[in-house]
């Protein structure tokens, strides 16, 4: 029952996440009534709640980058992985559906769609990713992400970096973000570099804390 109640909560949080940046992204691409700064705010504050609504529970990953990423630091087991993986890439799914079905309008749907070269949006995804992952080893508990500071901490850094390269690649820094949008709404380029530089830029965080950092007691 509590993997069930994990998966639960990946989804309704993987799910909320996506729906919430996305839907804000949609509705300033047809209306401009949110801004940048709006869509920035709008995904570090979904990030953040749901942290604090589902850490305990899960872990609050809704991310497969930042699971592999557990994993590999050796704070989570690799038998979870995957149905973490799928159960998070189905929370985005649904949610680029709900935002399509909601704001037919929307041609973008939320994708992420760089404005840069291909190359160097793969380098600044990877470092944005690298940066999340760090805070996120920094702050969690095993493969937790809970505490007072835990939701305020990440979610912090995904506004920041949403602040800052937004116009730039999308700060997508997760693979299944980018996966839904794509899906639903059929934008494909240039998504080899959404769904590889997150991991590497997470395990490359990893290798980091695990080279500077006393090894503590996971859970």
């Amino acid at each position: 029952m509590q993997k069930f109640s994990a998966l639960y909560a990946e989804f309704v949080g993987t799910f909320a996440m996506v729906f919430c940046g996305t839907a804000a992204m949609a509705v300033n691409e047809t209306t401009g009534a949110v801004a940048h700064e709006g869509v920035a705010i709008t995904w570090g504050l979904i990030v953040m709640v749901m942290i604090y609504a589902f850490g305990e529970q899960s872990g609050a990953h809704f991310n497969p980058a930042v699971t592999v990423s557990f994993a590999l630091a050796n704070r989570f087991a690799w038998e979870k992985v995957p149905s973490y993986i799928i159960t998070q890439a189905l929370g985005a799914i649904v949610a680029s559906i709900a935002v399509k079905a909601l704001l037919p309008e929307s041609e973008i749907i939320g994708a992420t769609i760089p404005t840069i070269p291909h190359l160097s949006a793969f380098w600044l995804e990877l470092l944005l990713s690298f940066f999340l992952m760090i805070v996120i080893l920094h702050i969690s508990t095993g493969s937790k992400e809970i505490g007072p500071i835990a939701g305020v901490a990440v979610g912090s850094v995904i506004l920041l970096e949403a602040m800052f390269a937004g116009p730039l690649t999308n700060a997508s820094m997760n693979p299944v973000r980018s996966l839904g949008p794509a899906l639903i709404g059929n934008h494909w380029e240039p998504m080899w570099l959404y769904l590889t530089a997150p991991f590497v830029g997470m395990a490359l965080a990893v290798a980091v804390f695990k080279i500077f950092v006393s090894p503590k007691n996971d859970d």
